[in-house]
């Protein structure tokens, strides 16, 4: 029995160790990328970056809000008809929208589109030797392929949140005045009303910054840490999907929370 509990412990205390290392090394990556005086090229590298994780990105951003802020619209009427309320769909399609739904599902599906692209991407030049290259030639790789790819995540992600917000309230206005016939008056009165700048479209914003950050930087240290082999590029994508995915959510608690707990 002693030695059960011991073996345990051990056992405990090891996953512990590892756990801290991987993350004392991921928090210092970031710096070691970040603080440098940007070259010449930095520029043109990051208008690249964006293109590929942002604009490449939009398609399935533009889609998914649609359809999202249609359901909201239909499901919101449903309810609130029967309460002879339906006026108030706009801001109940705008306030979940904005508060919740825009940052979190914008970070999920980017988690899919580009954080997974991320990792391996960078997963593959670990493989063909590409970071150890630029090493030889001594050109740090942190910041010449983590670096920009970083800041492009941490720009893409608030403006797809933002296109999101924007569109699937127009997949709401399109189910609910052209489709329900709800007056557009009311609709938009009602939105401009209820939604507050600071206090919904800013919480908004700093929550899609903060999962910027977080899922950007899970799939670039992911893919700069994997295995240099085939199945240790698979898994760490995968883990890159499933861990950016429970912070997001997680995060989401917390930060939501903290801007509309009482």
């Amino acid at each position: 029995m002693i030695n059960l509990v011991s073996q345990s412990l051990q056992w405990l205390g090891m996953i512990t160790l590892q756990r801290l290392t991987l993350l004392g090394r991921a928090g210092l990556m970031l710096p070691k990328a970040l603080l440098v005086w940007p070259s010449s090229q930095a520029f043109e590298r990051l208008l690249q970056q964006l293109y590929i994780v942002g604009v490449q990105s939009m398609l399935i951003m533009l889609v998914s809000s649609l359809f999202i802020g249609a359901v909201l619209g239909l499901q919101g009427y449903t309810v609130l008809v029967d309460f002879g309320s339906e006026e108030a769909v706009g801001q109940l399609v705008a306030l979940t929208l904005v508060r919740e739904l825009s940052p979190v599902v914008a970070a999920l599906l980017f988690v899919g589109r580009a954080g997974s692209a991320l990792t391996a991407e960078i997963g593959l030049m670990k493989v063909t030797e590409q970071l150890a290259s630029l090493e030889m030639f001594g050109v740090d790789p942190l910041h010449r392929i983590i670096a920009p790819r970083f800041l492009a995540g941490l720009i893409a992600l608030p403006l797809l949140t933002t296109i999101f917000s924007i569109m699937g309230i127009y997949g709401g206005h399109i189910i609910a005045i052209e489709w329900l016939g709800v007056y557009s008056g009311s609709y938009w009165g009602n939105m401009q009303q209820s939604v507050s700048f600071d206090a919904d479209i800013m919480q908004g914003v700093v929550k899609s910054l903060v999962f910027a950050v977080v899922v950007t930087w899970i799939a670039l240290y992911q893919g700069y840490a994997a295995h240099p082999t085939a199945k240790g590029i698979s898994v760490a994508t995968t883990r890159t999907v499933v861990l950016a995915s429970l912070v997001v959510l997680g995060l989401d608690f917390l930060m939501t929370a903290l801007m509309f707990g009482r």
